[in-house]
């Protein structure tokens, strides 16, 4: 039983990662500010971009900051757990287990248990998880959406370049290998979340920040 406490405090751990990013925050600000399924609004999905579109710009820079949370707690929990019983993981395990802890978050956000495994898009919660695995890595990835955002205007093409970017900072600032390649798994994941927008933005059709979706079912 004893050998098998680590593994069984890395699965509880990386599953406790996951309901945390599950926390359907933007459906539950539909329901509670205005009675409506955020999913069958905009773009249907459940992130600070669709609250922004509607319900306005304080729920959705409140979307926002919770959703970066949970991705910052997920992994926060490992790291705080590693220093309280540092000899309850072995040592090679640790950053195993934070890229772990942090793709379950991600997934969670995205295809959340409360909500029929549906979800938003997971950059905001990406997003906190970056900050507490490595905030330098963090601001470069920010300043790259913030930096497309000024000039385009368009969330979706700043999530994409985001995710570009992180991967080429994982390499540069000389990442553990399960860093590296949680940057490279999330990356394909958030640019898969937006195919539709890639569509739209290869069309044309992408809206601006303030602009509405020309369909209400696209995603």
């Amino acid at each position: 039983m004893l050998k098998a406490m680590p593994l069984i405090l890395s699965l509880l751990l990386v599953m406790i990662a996951y309901l945390l990013g599950s926390i359907p925050t933007g459906y539950l600000a539909g329901r509670y500010l205005k009675g409506i399924d955020l999913r069958a609004h905009g773009s249907g999905g459940t992130g600070a971009t669709n609250v922004l579109r509607t319900l306005g710009t304080g729920p959705a820079i409140a979307v926002l900051l919770i959703d970066v949370l949970k991705g910052a707690i997920a992994v926060a929990l490992v790291k705080g757990f590693e220093l309280v019983f540092p000899t309850e993981i072995p040592a090679l395990w640790q950053s195993w287990l934070v890229t772990a802890t942090a793709l379950a978050a991600i997934v969670g956000h995205s295809k959340s248990i409360w909500i029929n495994f549906t979800g938003g898009k997971s950059v905001a919660t990406s997003l906190g998880v970056l900050l507490v695995m490595n905030p330098l890595v963090a601001s470069g990835t920010l300043g790259s959406f913030l930096m497309i955002m000024a000039i385009f205007r368009i969330v979706s093409l700043g999530s994409l370049v985001g995710a570009i970017a992180v991967n080429i900072l994982m390499i540069l600032l000389h990442q553990p290998l399960p860093y590296i390649l949680f940057s490279g798994v999330a990356g394909v994941y958030v640019i898969v979340r937006h195919q539709s927008n890639i569509e739209r933005l290869l069309a044309g059709t992408e809206p601006k920040i303030g602009q509405k979706l020309q369909q209400e079912t696209e995603s």
